[in-house]
């Protein structure tokens, strides 16, 4: 009785000021972040963004995040809409790794390989709401999630934390942090939000006009894990230094069907916070703005997304989304030349991200 009391008391005290709702036992549910003209919603299972809302250049205002109407196809999803990915997002090679003289061997679930954390990973698990404010000059949620020793292979109990900020005038920030508890343990945490800046029912994003702050991306193999080398992006498909349409040249990727690869983010020498990305939506007008502390940025057009019913009865095809994942390189911890993603209780896990979306184009 007392739980389901702290509960209620939660989501009426929510809308107007903080509360900490943490709790040993909570239910999947939806929160709301309200600032102006931008409004989030966010759910405790992933820790997942379910819903951005904001205005176009005429001030109509849209969701430009793919999902769905309810909660519960969330729990049943396989494409990480709107997720927080881990324990180490992207892949690992031959789901295994060696550190400090041990062998772990991880779960597999794409082929021999771990994509996203495992078969379940952090983003079909259920966080802890640890603070909500829904309103007010920062709005804000944290979310908690204790990921256990030997969870899906990885080493030693960690805590993460992922806080979603609603900041200055359309901004969204999101920070990450993680704290291994007894033993060092790879940590890469990342979100995968579907991004559709004409609105997630506007068809494709093919159109978009990005530009990637990254001269270099980390080679794959076959099956999308990195050979440890780097090549530079001049002159490729992969080629996003100056400003174009996704679509200009992403008929050259025909073995992907589109862009999936981690772009190595150049950044300005001695400044721990750089942009990774923009892309603009010329139709709607919108602009987003990508900044991090990550060392790379991993750029998806959803292209196996494929007839998948989305929020309105709206139907989900390829490209009709893109993803813009900071983190740190994929399989890093099988390849000593990339940076560590070992986290230590000495040491522990800081990711930040911040979305500056505006209708003004700066190119």
């Amino acid at each position: 009785m007392t739980k389901i009391f702290v509960l209620l008391l939660c989501l009426l005290l929510a809308p107007s000021s903080f509360v900490n709702c943490s709790l040993e036992k909570q239910k999947i549910g939806i929160f709301e972040l309200k600032k102006g003209d931008l409004s989030l919603k966010v759910t405790n299972w992933g820790a997942s963004i379910l819903s951005l809302v904001l205005p176009d250049k005429n001030g109509k205002l849209g969701d430009v995040v793919l999902g769905y109407d309810s909660v519960k196809d969330y729990t049943n999803d396989s494409t990480y809409f709107g997720a927080t990915v881990g324990r180490v997002a992207n892949r690992i090679g031959g789901a295994q790794f060696t550190l400090n003289g041990i062998h772990y061997k991880l779960v597999a679930n794409e082929g021999n390989n771990t994509l996203h954390g495992g078969s379940r990973g952090f983003g079909d698990v259920l966080w802890t709401v640890k603070r909500y404010q829904r309103e007010g000059p920062s709005p804000r949620i944290t979310f908690s999630y204790h990921s256990v020793d030997g969870e899906q292979g990885f080493p030693g109990d960690l805590i993460v934390t992922v806080s979603y900020i609603l900041t200055g005038k359309n901004q969204l920030a999101i920070i990450m942090n993680g704290k291994a508890l007894n033993k060092p343990t790879p940590v890469n945490l990342a979100n995968h939000a579907y991004w559709n800046l004409g609105g997630q029912n506007s068809g494709n994003i093919l159109n978009e006009v990005v530009q990637i702050f990254g001269s270099k991306i980390t080679v794959v193999d076959s099956k999308l894990i990195p050979t440890g080398k780097f090549a530079s992006v001049k002159g490729t498909a992969y080629d996003f230094l100056k400003p174009h349409t996704i679509g200009s040249r992403i008929n050259q990727l025909a073995e992907t069907k589109g862009y999936d690869i981690n772009y190595v983010l150049d950044g300005e020498k001695g400044k721990k916070i750089k942009l990774a990305a923009t892309v603009h939506d010329k139709k709607s007008g919108r602009v987003l703005k990508l900044y991090t502390n990550a060392p790379g940025l991993q750029f998806y057009t959803g292209n196996y997304v494929k007839d998948l019913k989305g929020k309105g009865g709206y139907v989900y095809r390829a490209h009709a989304g893109l993803c813009l994942e900071t983190q740190a390189f994929p399989d890093s911890v099988n390849h000593p030349n990339f940076p560590s993603t070992i986290v230590t209780p000495e040491k522990p896990y800081k990711h930040y991200m911040l979305f500056k979306f505006s209708t003004k184009a700066t190119y």
